[in-house]
C-alpha cells in the first residue's frame, strides 16, 4: 500500500483544551468540593504517597507536600504554607 493512497481527514480533530471536561472521581455523597472551589483541599484522598511527597484528591487535585497544588486543568497553585516567623499562641 502506498502512502499516496492513504487519506487522513483532520478537519474533525480539534485540540481546544478550554472545552475539555475532566470527570470527577468523587462518587460519594455529599460530593467533595470541586477543583475550582476555594475549599478544594478538603476533598477525600484517593491516593497518598508520602514517600514521593504527593497526594491525589477525589476532585482531581494533586496536592504536594510543600502545599503546592496541580489542578486537573493544568493550573499550578504555588505553595502556601504559613511562614514560621509568628509566635504560637496557646490557650491558658
Amino acid at each position: 500500500m502506498s502512502t499516496s493512497s492513504r487519506t487522513t481527514d483532520t478537519t474533525a480533530i480539534t485540540h481546544d483544551s478550554t472545552q475539555r471536561k475532566i470527570p470527577s472521581m468523587c462518587q460519594h455523597q455529599p460530593p467533595c468540593p470541586s477543583a475550582e472551589s476555594a475549599d478544594r483541599e478538603s476533598a477525600r484522598l484517593v491516593a497518598h504517597h508520602p514517600e514521593q511527597g504527593w497526594s491525589l484528591l477525589c476532585n482531581g487535585v494533586l496536592l504536594f507536600e510543600d502545599t503546592g497544588e496541580l489542578l486537573p486543568d493544568g493550573q499550578i497553585i504555588a505553595p502556601h504554607r504559613p511562614l514560621g516567623g509568628a509566635p504560637v499562641m496557646t490557650a491558658a
